[in-house]
């Protein structure tokens, strides 16, 4: 059995999210079953996490916020913006949807695992400190960041967002936070507006928000070129002690919510190229969580290529196409990736 970790639990499929909701309790079904189909359930560990505390979310979310989402839930639910629902038990699902990460890291950093995909609902990275949006409550992978930071004494995670929607949430809590390097290839304009090329930190973090505002049709290539030419260089020079991912895949070609053409084997491609900076430069410490992805067979697919990877599993599970041809890319996002690599070049060698 590998080292790798899937935390999943059965409460995530009880966040009630409304009739017709794309976030929904099917996408992590889809995935549980692509995992089992390609026999990669049975060469990693498939582990139930604990809840997170109110503690350890007070280290991003203030009391107040965290007792607006108990209490909405005691009382049966409702909506916190036009997308965003929390139902009678999606309280107790976000603690257990943050302590996924959380425990993953214990268990890594105590060696008993190298990496872990947690396979998580609802999701996180645009929630802000005071505010649940865009389908997300507890920001997990901010929250991880800050645990991260104050348990195994931290200074440099790394925060790779591969979701098609830029994460405002993880933007706003670290942006003038120099322990905090956070990455971001989405499409734009595109919801929630924000993740320009220009936005790249204030104060002492200027230099440590990364944004490639792509346009739609961009494509493997573009996102790969993206990797190569910066964000590796950069997280060669940064140097991260943990490697985090919002692994959102809604930029998969089947999803009818972004326009980015990516496939499975994409998804593999950036993970193989973060499990292996994991490697170099913090003992592996690599761990992604579920944040988008909205079409079922894109999704299954997606993620069992990410954890095939993480594991180091020779096993790709290929898009059935139907007979039809993939989408041709515009490859008019390259000329974002040369941008954003000017932006930063004052502050990184690239």
């Amino acid at each position: 059995m590998s080292s790798t970790a899937v935390f999943y639990d059965p409460i995530y499929l009880e966040h009630d999210t409304g009739f017709g909701h794309p976030e929904r309790a099917e996408r992590l079904e889809a995935a549980m079953d692509a995992l089992r189909s390609s026999g990669l359930a049975e060469k990693v560990r498939m582990l139930s996490p604990r809840d997170a505390t109110v503690e350890e979310i007070g280290l991003v979310h203030p009391k107040g916020y965290m007792d607006m989402i108990r209490k909405t839930a005691e009382s049966g639910g409702g909506w916190m913006d036009a997308d965003t629902h929390v139902g009678p038990r999606s309280y107790e699902a976000a603690l257990r949807s943050t302590g996924a990460l959380l425990e993953g890291l214990e268990r890594i950093f105590a060696g008993e695992i190298a990496n872990a995909f947690c396979l998580v609902r609802p999701p996180g990275h645009h929630a802000t400190a005071g505010r649940a949006m865009g389908f997300c409550i507890f920001n997990n992978n901010a929250v991880a960041a800050r645990f991260a930071m104050r348990e195994f004494g931290v200074s440099r995670v790394l925060i790779l967002d591969w979701d098609a929607h830029h994460g405002n949430g993880i933007q706003d809590i670290f942006y003038d936070d120099d322990k905090v390097l956070y990455v971001s290839l989405h499409q734009y304009p595109h919801y929630p507006g924000s993740g320009s090329s220009g936005e790249i930190g204030s104060g002492k973090g200027r230099g440590y928000t990364i944004n490639f505002p792509l346009p739609a049709r961009s494509g493997e290539d573009v996102y790969l070129a993206a990797f190569d030419q910066v964000i590796i260089p950069v997280a060669e020079q940064y140097r991260p002690e943990l490697v985090l991912v919002s692994a959102g895949y809604d930029g998969h070609f089947s999803d009818l919510l972004c326009s980015m053409l990516l496939r499975g084997r994409s998804y593999a491609e950036m993970t193989r190229r973060l499990k292996e900076l994991a490697e170099r430069h913090c003992g592996g410490r690599l761990l992604a969580a579920l944040e988008g992805g909205y079409n079922l067979d894109g999704i299954a697919v997606s993620i069992a290529d990410t954890v095939a990877v993480m594991a180091g599993e020779d096993i790709m599970v290929e898009e059935d196409l139907g007979g039809r041809s993939l989408p041709e890319s515009s490859g008019r996002g390259m000329d974002v990736v040369e941008a954003t690599r000017r932006e930063l070049s004052s502050f990184w060698k690239l």
